[in-house]
């Protein structure tokens, strides 16, 4: 019984029917790497907080204090989305421009205004703790003329280090999505 799935014997035109993936669209925002395990693992120990607060939440609506069962069902939703902020963090591209995505805040620049995207190294820190070494990290430096927005001044900010939550002893992983990035920039800031 032959299995074509399994094996490279397919026809070549086969291919050109399937449709084409969603990856493949430029102008959706994407993440151009995977989440690393420590974010993952801190993703999924704050959901299971969150199934704890909401086990608790309906023991405590059982025993019949409503009020006590609804503060603790929000407190659930909140680590809920916390989790959810966590697992969303990071860069993400398109055509459009970069996206950093962070737990509590979101900055999106256009291509046309980004000077430069480049791997330096520098003093990183651990795991976003105060605790730093010496590491590499991906840095953005905003064009010139984009600089002064809303009466701030723009700063060159660090968009991935090989010391955070996901690259943590992953420097191949790390290498591999700086490029990504900076082919990105490269391709789309002209």
């Amino acid at each position: 019984m032959p299995l074509p799935f399994l094996t490279v014997d397919r026809e070549p035109a086969a291919d050109h029917d399937l449709p084409s993936l969603k990856h493949e669209d430029r102008e959706m925002w994407r993440r151009p790497y995977r989440p690393g395990p420590w974010r993952v693992g801190g993703g999924a120990l704050l959901l299971l907080l969150a199934s704890y607060m909401l086990f608790s939440a309906l023991v405590i609506a059982v025993a019949g204090s409503y009020p006590s069962a609804l503060v603790c069902a929000f407190a659930a939703a909140l680590v809920i989305v916390a989790a959810l902020r966590l697992l969303r963090a990071g860069v993400w591209v398109s055509a459009h421009g970069i996206r950093h995505v962070g737990v509590v805040r979101t900055s999106t620049l256009r291509w046309r205004e980004v000077d430069s995207v480049q791997t330096v190294q520098q003093p990183v820190k651990w795991l976003g703790l105060p605790r730093t070494v010496q590491g590499e990290a991906l840095r953005l430096t905003p064009a010139r003329n984009g600089r002064r927005q809303g009466g701030a001044v723009r700063e060159d900010r660090t968009l991935l280090t090989d010391h955070n939550a996901d690259f943590l002893k992953r420097h191949d992983s790390f290498d591999s999505a700086a490029d990504v990035i900076e082919a990105w920039a490269a391709e789309y800031r002209r």
